[in-house]
């Protein structure tokens, strides 16, 4: 079985917006979503800029609709998965063999670090209900159980590729008839454990990124959730809007170069951009977009510079990375460009890379600078590559 798998909805949350339309805003006017740290309490408050969804815990439970006390990476992941299966226009869930596969990385690792700062001085206080969701599959549940989705949950967790991966998984169930809807994608939040990670890895900008720049100086931190609806070709010929677009091809491979870098010649990057293409049936040249994975460090840029040039040759799409607006948001980056990229098609959308000055001078191309729309834009490639070598690309095309 090898059933189509179309696109019926979207939802997203991130520091540039609360929804879809104050994304669409905020990227046709270049408004990016990097500031001084207001939510997290991090020693690196005045030094790293990070972008924030602008809600306080309180502020997100209420729109939400859940307990304060849930960790910040599930009520992100409610808001969002919330507003894609509205967006979708199926009217009941349940009729269906619906899904639910959601991607973290950090699970309610910002209830539990700030529970062990009480409960190390005085092992008497401090709140367990911070503590018990703390693994990834917990965001997960919560959201699930929110939405009323109980025939299949699942989650995923590779490094910055899982919610790539979590919509790979979705589509697989419903070509193999095995789930009719599923909604799929990711969600992190901002962490002190997270934010010292990567400043010891000193892949952290102190300013605001500038992917794909020669003179670019390391990432952003970001947090949001992103998810789309996929359904089988029988739900999409129900629904009264239609389908918007399909996923048309997807593939996941692992150069196992390093721990936490990209081998250099952009082997991972290469064959699963290379996979999904095939998988689609596609040529290089078919594609109008490319949203990068473009984190801004030395390195994943280069590696996926080097990729699409060795596989697009002279034909280069326009490109760029909206990791610009949103910052790097781990877990939930595959699920919120994969709305990006859907969006892309439904209105013919081009983002700007923005803050790019000089060009690589490894690279015969640029990415693009101006916000453009009403483009004739039908096939939309998305890379998510993580730690570990593990690189997944989406393959979005016009229905």
């Amino acid at each position: 079985m090898n059933f189509p798998v179309f696109i019926a909805g979207t939802g997203v949350i991130s520091a540039i917006g609360n929804n879809v339309q104050q994304h669409l805003h905020a990227l046709e006017n270049g408004t990016a979503g990097m500031d001084n740290m207001t939510y997290l309490d991090s020693v690196h408050k005045h030094r790293l800029p990070v972008a924030e969804v602008k809600m306080s815990n309180e502020e997100l439970a209420g729109l939400a609709g859940l307990p304060a006390y849930i960790s910040r990476t599930a009520l992100l992941s409610s808001i969002a998965a919330k507003e894609a299966l509205e967006q979708s226009g199926i009217n009941d869930i349940r009729q269906w063999r619906t899904g639910f596969i959601s991607a973290n990385t950090v699970g309610g690792m910002d209830k539990t670090e700030n529970f062990f700062i009480d409960f190390l001085k005085d092992s008497r206080k401090g709140r367990l209900r911070n503590v018990v969701h703390h693994e990834c599959g917990a965001a997960t549940e919560i959201t699930a159980d929110h939405l009323g989705i109980k025939h299949y949950v699942s989650t995923i967790s590779t490094a910055c590729s899982s919610s790539a991966n979590a919509i790979f998984l979705g589509a697989r169930l419903i070509k193999q008839d095995i789930l009719d809807v599923v909604v799929a994608g990711g969600t992190d939040a901002l962490t002190k454990f997270t934010l010292n990670g990567f400043n010891t890895l000193m892949i952290l900008d102190q300013q605001y990124c500038q992917p794909f720049d020669e003179n670019r100086r390391g990432l952003n931190l970001g947090e949001g959730a992103g998810y789309i609806v996929m359904v089988s070709e029988k739900i999409a010929l129900s629904l009264k809007q239609g389908p918007v677009c399909t996923l048309s091809g997807y593939c996941n491979a692992n150069d196992a170069y390093h721990q936490t870098a990209s081998s250099p010649d952009g082997t991972g990057s290469f064959l699963a951009m290379k996979g999904a293409l095939e998988k689609s049936g596609l040529q290089p040249g078919d594609i109008d977009y490319i949203n990068l994975h473009g984190t801004g460090t030395q390195n994943n840029d280069i590696a996926e510079g080097t990729a699409i040039k060795l596989l697009f040759k002279d034909r280069y799409p326009k490109m760029s990375s909206t990791k610009s607006f949103t910052g790097h948001t781990l877990g939930a980056s595959g699920g919120i460009e994969a709305v990006f990229s859907v969006l892309s098609i439904q209105h013919g959308l081009v983002y700007p890379n923005l803050r790019f000055e000089t060009p690589m001078k490894e690279l015969p191309f640029t990415p693009e600078t101006v916000f453009s729309k009403g483009q004739p834009i039908n096939h939309v490639l998305s890379n998510s590559f993580g730690f570990g070598g593990n690189c997944s690309s989406l393959l979005f095309s016009k229905t």
